[in-house]
């Protein structure tokens, strides 16, 4: 069923939407912000910090990317650094790193001030970090991997292999691992080389651990297998700094917590005297009782029209209606089709047949500039790889796909490259230095944004949105939700593909299930529940309720 014409979307009545965290809606307790921003810190168990950062400050030209912040880290506890993008927890990474060093501030191990000028002096001093993408070398074996720049040698200074073997595998071991030493590293999966990189820190004898978004590209089998991972780090006494955009990660396996916010300290403490509403709050600076906003909508007449849309591997028979005004959510397990069918929609892929009709007039979309003419955009769910062009500024980014716009006679006019890029990227509230930055050095957020920003440009009908919130923070979540509700108010006909259940019920008109490369359910008002989504995605039964 499609809704009628101009109607009230739901987005704009239903009190039942989720809220707060995004991680199923934990209601904000009433606490005091100013006893929680001036909690000093107290080991759980009267135990010094190891390692201290005291007023760091750091700067860039046009950016000021620390402003003072605090940070301890304790023997065997785990200590959460939470903030949107840009708050500045890559920067602090990389100067607990020796890769950055601080213009003001103090770095104390054990109580005594320190520097680390470089990462081998960090290295040095017991500090190590295990990032998202592990810096790690296929053609290499896993001791090799784990050893890397401070093998093992004999008394004649050659690699003594035997030990590097034996050392590699005792260190594998007392982390619960069976991985063999002598495996390359390319045989094996992104969990194994996790452990990799965290035998090769142990390697050092390492005692603070710095873990940035271990868990991104992970499995919930491996995710389980990384929290089992730092228990032992913490009965081992590593003290461990857990960045994460996860807040059920977060309260799972996190002792302690630290807070910042654009580049300041906002306070720390303990994970038990404050819920996910709290620290939302701390990051960014308001309260976030809603992350998504439930603006008024005017649905109107059929933008977009697929019937019979097909493919020869990927899906099978997809008929739907998109209007104006309207936010069109797609969920579905992994695999169910969802990104190749809005790719075939696209032109990236070729369907074996199907219609598309835009405004009822039938559109052959064989390629991206077909579907652009066509008025058909789509930010894909890979952003760094698909989405965005690193190595080129923000505004380049952004005009590319628009240049009969800032052209004239075959030459472009930089003065209106600049003010179409500027027009779009204030829209979404994008932080950068200047539209001249490299849009590679931007955070994810700030990435996702630029992409939006780029097809925003074309003034296009439809824009369909890939998981557009994947891997980025709740502050930068809920400017994108408020920026595609802005959109659908505006008559843009929005698709939103999410696998996250309360994203897709909190943003969408209507939510279209996937299973298997076809349509296994569409849900309007009051029957789109959490319940009937994954019974529809899992192929479970009749859905509970009155179906769209």
């Amino acid at each position: 069923m499609t809704p009628p014409t101009s109607t009230s979307s739901p987005r704009s009545s239903d009190p039942s939407r989720p809220s707060a965290s995004g991680m199923g809606g934990c209601p904000c307790r009433d606490i005091s912000r100013n006893r929680i921003m001036q909690a000093e810190p107290r080991p759980l168990d009267g135990t010094a910090p190891v390692l201290s950062l005291r007023g760091i400050v750091k700067t860039f030209p046009g950016v000021r990317a620390l402003g003072g912040v605090e940070l301890d880290l304790y023997p065997g506890q785990v200590t959460a650094l939470v903030g949107e993008n840009g708050a500045g927890k890559s920067t602090i990474v990389k100067v607990l790193t020796g890769i950055y060093q601080p213009d003001e501030g103090q770095i104390l191990v054990d109580g005594r001030p320190a520097h680390f000028p470089t990462a081998q002096a960090a290295g040095q001093a017991g500090v190590t970090a295990i990032h998202q993408e592990t810096v790690l070398f296929d053609e290499l074996t896993v001791a090799e991997n784990i050893f890397i720049g401070h093998a093992p040698r004999t008394r004649l200074g050659l690699i003594d292999r035997a030990a590097m073997r034996t050392r590699a595998r005792a260190i594998l071991q007392g982390i619960g691992s069976d991985l063999d030493p002598a495996t390359r590293l390319r045989d094996l999966g992104i969990a194994s080389k996790h452990l990799v990189a965290i035998a090769r820190a142990l390697s050092i004898d390492a005692r603070v651990v710095i873990m940035d978004e271990p868990t991104a590209a992970l499995s919930h089998k491996e995710i389980a297998e990384l929290y089992d991972l730092v228990d032992t780090l913490k009965r081992q006494g590593k003290a461990i700094l857990f960045i994460s955009h996860k807040f059920d990660e977060i309260f799972r396996i996190s002792d302690r917590w630290t807070v910042f916010r654009d580049g300041q300290f906002v306070g720390q403490g303990l994970m038990a005297d404050v819920t996910e509403g709290d620290l939302v709050r701390m990051m960014v600076g308001r309260s976030v009782d809603q992350i998504y906003p439930k603006r008024p909508a005017r649905i109107g007449r059929p933008v977009l029209t697929v019937a019979g849309y097909a493919h020869p591997t990927e899906f099978e028979g997809i008929d739907f209606t998109l209007h104006r005004g309207e936010i069109l959510g797609f969920y579905g397990l992994v695999g169910a089709g969802r990104s190749e069918l809005m790719q075939a929609l696209f032109g990236i892929t070729r369907p074996s047949r199907g219609a598309c009709r835009i405004d009822d007039q039938v559109r052959v979309i064989r390629s991206t500039a077909q579907a652009v003419q066509a008025g058909i955009v789509y930010v894909p769910e890979d952003r760094g790889r698909q989405g965005a062009i690193k190595g080129l500024p923000i505004y380049q980014n952004v005009t590319l796909p628009s240049l009969s716009r800032t052209s004239r006679h075959g030459f472009l006019r930089l003065a209106q490259e600049f003010a179409l890029a500027r027009e779009y990227t204030r829209r979404l509230d994008l932080r950068a230095a200047s539209l001249d930055q490299d849009v590679g050095l931007l955070s994810g957020g700030n990435q996702q944004k630029v992409v939006i920003a780029k097809w925003l440009a074309t003034r296009p009908r439809v824009i369909i949105l890939d998981e557009p919130t994947k891997g980025i923070d709740i502050g930068s979540k809920a400017a994108v939700h408020d920026f595609m509700s802005e959109l659908a108010a505006e008559g843009l006909a929005v698709i939103m593909v999410s696998s996250e259940i309360p994203e897709v019920l909190g943003m969408s008109d209507r939510v279209i299930v996937m299973r298997e490369g076809r349509i296994a359910g569409e849900f309007s008002g009051e029957a789109m529940t959490p319940v009937n989504l994954v019974r529809a995605a899992a192929g479970i039964g009749q859905p509970q309720g009155k179906a769209a």
